[in-house]
């Protein structure tokens, strides 16, 4: 048997009680910060899973990318802030009117094909150099390249010619009226011309953006500091910390434990367990599109045939996935878009309910004539446990229908380049976005849809077609547009190659001391206005 001194046993106690006393002293310091008065300083440290991946600035990318593109670099325009809040409080998701940044005005020709942009004059990169429309032509090129993989290419490769008449003027003429010009100019973000060489390989970035881009430590932080230089003043903020920690759990620890200010996204299960904690707001991010989906290689001799995809369609318990994997934060959808969409469509939103009978007969009707389907893989990212938890559920809703999928976990690098290069062997499971914009950029340019070059490998003359419809119909919410919604429609959810979801809920977490971080419709988390409260 043990025996402890009294004395010792009587310091351990000590310790215990002074180690107590000084987390609730911590605890409160932070919560009397919190109804502080703003100050001028501080570094607002942001969790990511992944590092920064440079060749995937232009294609969306994760964290990391989406915190440099929304701060480091601006664009011609952009729309309306999606956190704006209505006389009633509510959110409102925003509309579709662009607002300039870098633009100061622009002109459109009566039959769309002539954009001509006036520029701020006030602007200056963070290395000194004044912001020109040379700077603008340049990066719109740049942009259109189909090395660079922007996934609004397409859109851009429609500019047949961009003069620059005068340093402050950028015409851009069209080869036709597309309907989705702002959604560009609201992705490509202006670089400065002599630096487009580093951009593209990784080692500059230079902006006119609040923050700068300081340091990358690969594989650990990225470092970006307030641009004292910006034309309404610098950030109050002293600059942003974004910190590589790829475990999830251990993110959500560090942002407890106070090492972390801000989680762009996080887990269900954790936005859950802060909402009633006073040292953090949850927020949720209103008017941005992240979409939840499985997609599916037509290729793949296991979904060659519509009726196999349309089963996977029937059989995934998507209302199983939202209570279980997202908490029930979100709604279940057979199409992509939201409700504020003009390519919603809420009678067919709802067409794949669960159906084993259904999926079984269609399955059993392929094997019947071509005999037992062959195993598939299904891809998602390993180090997400959101992915994860739900990919397990589909392979268990697939295994009921007998189709077999052995489950694939990727690193969020490896998976992107498979995205992008229509590389998956069989079936995966990611996030898309897009559906926030016009309708008719989710088809002619995200990876997952794109009419022409798409992850599934999907091609057929009439969704080529209806997109094209789509693109070219002027305003998006006219009587032809919503004719080529409905054939998109019709093909998405007969075609199945793409099987939607879940939508969640996508709640920005801060400490209660960080005020003012916004976002915009491209989910980037937003620092301009940010200060701490001490």
């Amino acid at each position: 048997m043990t025996r402890h001194s009294p004395v010792l046993t009587l310091l351990a106690g000590v310790t215990v009680l002074a180690v107590l006393a000084g987390c609730s002293s911590a605890v409160g310091e932070r919560l009397a910060a919190a109804d502080g008065e703003p100050v001028d300083g501080g570094t607002a440290r942001v969790g990511t899973p992944n590092d920064l991946s440079p060749k995937t600035l232009y294609s969306g990318g994760g964290i990391a990318e989406l915190t440099v593109t929304g701060n480091v670099f601006e664009t011609l325009t952009k729309y309306d802030a999606a956190d704006a809040q209505d006389a009633a409080g509510e959110n409102d998701d925003g509309d579709l009117e662009p607002q300039p940044v870098l633009a100061e005005s622009w002109d459109v020709s009566d039959d769309g094909t002539d954009v001509t942009v006036h520029l701020r004059d006030d602007v200056t990169f963070h290395n000194g150099a004044d912001l020109d429309s040379g700077d603008v032509k340049a990066s719109f090129e740049n942009y259109s390249d189909p090395a660079r993989s922007g996934q609004l290419a397409r859109t851009a490769q429609q500019i047949e010619r961009i003069d620059t008449p005068d340093p402050l003027t950028v015409d851009f003429t069209f080869a036709r009226a597309v309907n989705n010009v702002f959604d560009l100019f609201e992705f490509v973000p202006v670089i400065e011309d002599s630096t487009i060489d580093g951009f593209n390989d990784g080692t500059a970035f230079v902006g006119t953006g609040p923050f700068s881009f300081d340091d990358w430590q690969r594989g650990s932080h990225l470092s970006l500091g307030a641009y004292e230089g910006y034309r309404t003043g610098a950030p109050a903020i002293d600059g942003i910390e974004v910190v590589v920690v790829p475990d999830s759990q251990t993110q959500f620890a560090q942002l407890r434990s106070g090492q972390l200010d801000v989680l762009p996204a996080v887990e269900p299960r954790d936005a859950e367990a802060l909402e009633d904690n006073d040292l953090f707001d949850v927020t949720e991010k209103s008017g941005t599109g992240a979409t939840y989906y499985t997609g599916m290689n037509v290729q793949a001799p296991t979904f060659r045939d519509r009726r196999v995809r349309q089963a996977v369609a029937y059989a995934v318990d998507r209302d199983r996935i939202l209570d279980e994997v997202y908490q029930g934060r979100g709604y279940t959808q057979s199409l992509p878009w939201p409700a504020d969409s003009a390519a919603y469509d809420e009678e067919r939103n709802d067409t794949y309910q669960r159906d084993l009978d259904r999926a079984r007969e269609l399955v059993g009707q392929v094997e019947e004539e071509d005999g037992p389907l062959p195993s598939a893989t299904l891809s998602y990212r390993g180090a997400d446990p959101t992915e994860q938890n739900t990919a397990q559920i589909i392979r268990a809703d697939l295994a009921e229908i007998g189709v077999t999928v052995d489950l694939q976990p990727l690193e969020a690098g490896v998976h992107g380049e498979k995205l992008r290069n229509a590389g998956f062997d069989g079936m995966w499971l990611l996030s898309h976005d897009f559906v926030q914009y016009t309708p008719a950029t989710l088809t002619v340019s995200a990876f997952p849809f794109n009419s022409e070059h798409n992850t599934s490998n999907f091609r057929s003359d009439a969704y080529s077609a209806a997109a094209a419809d789509a693109w070219l119909a002027g305003d998006p919410s006219s009587p032809a547009a919503q004719a080529a919604y409905r054939r998109l429609n019709d093909i998405l959810l007969d075609e199945a190659f793409l099987v939607e979801l879940i939508r969640p809920d996508a709640p920005l977490v801060t400490a209660s001391n960080l005020k003012g971080v916004t976002w915009t419709k491209r989910s980037e988390p937003v620092f301009a206005d940010a200060t701490f409260t001490s």
